[in-house]
């Protein structure tokens, strides 16, 4: 049984005083299923459970009135032994954007407050679920996202501290990783080549549970593959049953041209490896679908190295990663998971380990973002890091990052202050330059401090 970090966020969702209905919302096979039935099973006497594209037939309980007691009438009658229990029962709407009207209708739970409702989707981002709206609920202006009435979580699959949990690593070895990198530390040597190695697994294995436990129970790297490619399979489905008929011929090229975009030295997303004379016109909407599903996510350029990042990035300049590791390692060939343990990919290893990074950053819920000149000046990443501006450099060997030196060197032009290299080695310090192992990618996020707004004296302004 695999520990998700989710349950966390479900048992705050439960003792929480004025519960919306929680709308869990990630790539197909992150889990959302199995983590959801086990917490409702764990903390609730009553479970209603229904998966819209395998029962269909539910969907007609949310038709006409969708009022609390006329849908559970319905469901009463739909699903044999059903029971509602006011305050103890948890009702799951699963593949919910199957069935617009059952997200429409978690404004009414919401209102009513009796039942405890969790829906989860797989392609919840993707506008319109796949489906263009009819003209009069256009005319009318009617939305089956009940705005305000339903709290929307991210679910991921799952992260590399999650992965070492499953593979036995213990919190308080955690801890003291999480220490040594606090405190600018070195690992000690048991550790830290144990953790490199369960690195290299993370990267040819990913984070999709089927996946993760077919490592677990086989180790088998042929297995593995299968299973990913299997999964892939079932994206590229959704991408022809969901997506608008103009984006439908486009979406599988783009998602297919990731690798290649990737082996280029400099990694810019370019339409015309997607196909010889392709255009932003033709593309656009379907990197937007595959980053809606939560397939891939673009890593835009800066105009400048400064804080806010958002604020300072180009939205037609950037990057393609895929959101989780394992999905890039099954588009490439078969035999590169073993290459991986045995160091053998040369020049693309690079590629695999910046796709790393991305995976760690996307799975902590920052956005993208990395800097290029047409000088060849470039830097992998840039992220807020205890409150400023600093660089994320990768590299899968030793060496220097000159783009790095360069930007560190001018402050005065780029007002960087510090770095952070990744790499195969230990932690340690150059002067602004912090070193860590690629392994201690996942701690890498800006820990917002709780800031009081202080208060204003008013009295000057009551004699006036």
């Amino acid at each position: 049984m695999l520990r998700r970090k989710i349950e966390t966020v479900l048992a705050g969702w439960k003792a929480s005083g004025d519960r919306k209905p929680l709308v869990i919302k990630g790539i197909r096979q992150c889990g959302k299923t199995y983590i959801v039935q086990k917490f409702a099973r764990e903390n609730y006497e009553s479970v209603v459970y229904m998966n819209f594209i395998l029962e269909p037939d539910k969907k007609s309980a949310f038709v006409g009135n969708i009022d609390v007691d006329t849908i559970i009438l319905n469901l009463s009658a739909l699903i044999q032994g059903s029971r509602f229990i006011n305050g103890k029962t948890c009702i799951i709407l699963d593949e919910i954007q199957e069935c617009k009207e059952a997200r429409t209708a978690l404004k009414s739970f919401h209102i009513d407050g009796r039942f405890d409702v969790i829906a989860t989707g797989s392609l919840l981002g993707v506008k319109g679920y796949g489906k263009k709206k009819k003209k009069n609920e256009e005319a009318e202006g009617q939305d089956s996202v009940p705005v305000g009435y339903e709290t929307v979580v991210d679910m991921y699959p799952l992260d590399f501290e999650e992965f070492l949990w499953a593979n036995g690593i213990s919190d308080a070895v955690i801890d003291s990783i999480k220490s040594c990198f606090g405190k600018e530390k070195a690992v000690p040597d048991g550790i830290h080549r144990a953790l490199m190695e369960l690195l290299y697994r993370y990267v040819i294995v990913g984070g999709l549970p089927d996946v993760v436990n077919c490592f677990l129970e086989t180790k088998n790297i042929e297995l593995i593959y299968k299973m990913q490619r299997n999964l892939i399979a079932e994206y590229e489905e959704d991408m022809v049953k969901y997506a608008d008929d103009a984006d439908k011929p486009h979406i599988r090229e783009c998602f297919e041209s990731v690798p290649k975009q990737l082996a280029k030295e400099n990694k810019k997303f370019q339409y015309s490896i997607v196909r010889k004379g392709g255009r932003a016109s033709q593309y656009l909407g379907s990197i937007q679908w595959l980053e809606d599903a939560g397939i891939v996510r673009r890593c835009y350029n800066t105009q400048i190295t400064e804080l806010p990042l958002e604020g300072n990035s180009i939205q037609d300049c950037f990057k393609v990663y895929t959101t989780d590791i394992g999905i890039l390692m099954a588009m490439l060939d078969y035999g590169t998971q073993a290459d991986i343990l045995k160091g053998n990919l040369l020049g693309y290893k690079g590629a695999i380990f910046e796709n790393l990074m991305a995976d760690f950053l996307c799975k902590s819920g920052q956005k993208l973002y990395y800097f290029h000149k047409d000088s060849g000046l470039e830097l992998d990443f840039l992220v807020r890091f205890n409150g400023e501006c600093v660089i994320l450099e990768v590299k899968a060997k030793g060496g220097k990052a000159k783009s790095m030196a360069t930007v560190l060197k001018n402050k005065d032009v780029y007002h960087v202050r510090n770095a952070i290299k990744l790499g195969q080695y230990n932690v340690g310090r150059e002067g602004e330059v912090l070193t860590i192992p690629l392994y201690m990618g996942f701690l890498i996020k800006d820990n917002i401090a709780d800031a009081i707004i202080p208060d204003i004296d008013l009295s000057s302004l009551t004699t006036i």
